[in-house]
């Protein structure tokens, strides 16, 4: 199930990229990335809710190509 408050958006080209994958796994502080085995990135969903805003995966990867959307206002 998607997070309620928070949903994670990444580009196709950085989810396959292991290299990225793995950055963004490390610099998340509330687990919300995880590396498939084959290295492609895996979104953590029951973790979504956990995000804290904090912007560290948005300036850890290429411009635009992750978002995190507030599912409320």
């Amino acid at each position: 199930m998607p997070g309620m408050f928070i949903d994670v958006q990444v580009d196709a080209t950085v989810a396959k990229d292991p290299a990225m994958a793995k950055k963004l796994a490390e610099v998340c502080p509330v687990n919300i990335y995880a590396q498939n085995e084959d290295g492609t990135l895996a979104i953590v969903e029951k973790n979504l809710d956990e995000c804290t805003l904090c912007d560290l995966c948005i300036n850890a990867s290429p411009p635009g190509t992750v978002r995190i959307v507030k599912l409320y206002e």
